[in-house]
C-alpha cells in the first residue's frame, strides 16, 4: 500500500491498510490511522497524529512548521480526528509552546483546495473550508461550522457552531453561533436558517433563535442588556449556546 517512490521515515507509525501515493514524504514522529489513503506528492511532518480513514490529495502539506515568527524548532504538534477530507495544496500548521502547543482538528470535516489553517487552531467537527479560506494563528471554529471560499479569519477570532461566512468575507470579529456573516469587514445577515434546518433543527428551536437573533441584533439594547435578557427570558440548549458564544467573546463580536 506504499508506493515505492515515497519516503517514509522508519519512526513514523503507519497502520497496515494505510495508502500512500507515489513521491510522498512521510516524516518522522508522525502517526496515521487505519483507512486514511494518502494521494502523490504530500508532505506530512511530525509530530503529528492522523485519525482513522483521513483522504488527503495531492500537493496537500499536514503538520509543517508554523508561519510564527517566534516559532524557534520547537516540537509541536498537529492532531487530526477521523473521516477528513484534505483537498489539493491545503496547508495545516503545529502549534506554538506560546499557546496550546498544538492544532486540533476534529472529524468529518472538509478542507478544500488551497484552504490554511494556521498554528494553534481548534476546529471542531463536521466544517467546510471553501477553496482558499484562511484561518491564522489561534482561530477557534464550532462544529456546523461553514467557511466561504476566499473568506479570511483574523487570529484569536471564533467562529461559533453552525455558523455561517460568506465568501470572500473578511472576519476580525467573533462570529456567535448560528449566525451568517458577509463583506469586508463582515456583518451579520440574520441566521443560518437554511443550514439549521438541513440539520433537523425544530420550528421552536428556530423560533426562539430568531427571537434571541432580534433581542442582540434589531432591539437597540446594549451588550449587556441583550445578554440579561437572554439569561432571564429565553429557554432551551439552542439559545443556551448562542448566549454562550456571546458571552465568551474576546474580541467582540460582528456587528
Amino acid at each position: 500500500m506504499i508506493h515505492p517512490t515515497a519516503i517514509v521515515d522508519p519512526s513514523a507509525r503507519v497502520s497496515d491498510d494505510v495508502d500512500i501515493g507515489p513521491f510522498c514524504v512521510i516524516g518522522p514522529e508522525v502517526e496515521i490511522g487505519d483507512g486514511t489513503v494518502i494521494g502523490p506528492h504530500v508532505v506530512l511532518k511530525g509530530p503529528t497524529r492522523l485519525g482513522k480513514r483521513n483522504r488527503i490529495f495531492q500537493f496537500a502539506s499536514v503538520g509543517e512548521d508554523c508561519q510564527d515568527k517566534k516559532y524557534a524548532g520547537e516540537p509541536t504538534r498537529l492532531e487530526m480526528g477521523d473521516d477528513n477530507v484534505v483537498r489539493e495544496g491545503v496547508t495545516l500548521h503545529r502549534g506554538t509552546v506560546q499557546d496550546k502547543e498544538a492544532t486540533i482538528i476534529g472529524s468529518r470535516n472538509l478542507f478544500m483546495a488551497y484552504a490554511h489553517v494556521g498554528h494553534d487552531c481548534v476546529i471542531g467537527d463536521d466544517c467546510i473550508l471553501a477553496n482558499q479560506a484562511t484561518l491564522a494563528g489561534h482561530v477557534t471554529i464550532g462544529d456546523h461550522a461553514i467557511l466561504g471560499g476566499l473568506s479570511a479569519i483574523h487570529q484569536f477570532c471564533h467562529i461559533g457552531t453552525h455558523a455561517m461566512c460568506g465568501g470572500g468575507s473578511i472576519i476580525t470579529k467573533d462570529v456567535p453561533a448560528y449566525v451568517i456573516v458577509n463583506g469586508n469587514p463582515a456583518q451579520t445577515h440574520g441566521l443560518n436558517l437554511v443550514g439549521l434546518k438541513r440539520r433537523g433543527f425544530s420550528r421552536e428551536a428556530l423560533r426562539a433563535l430568531g427571537e434571541a437573533y432580534r433581542t442582540v441584533y434589531r432591539q437597540g439594547l446594549t451588550m449587556e442588556q441583550a445578554l440579561e435578557r437572554l439569561a432571564n427570558d429565553f429557554e432551551g440548549p439552542e439559545v443556551a449556546t448562542f448566549l454562550a458564544s456571546l458571552k465568551d467573546s474576546q474580541r467582540g463580536i460582528t456587528r
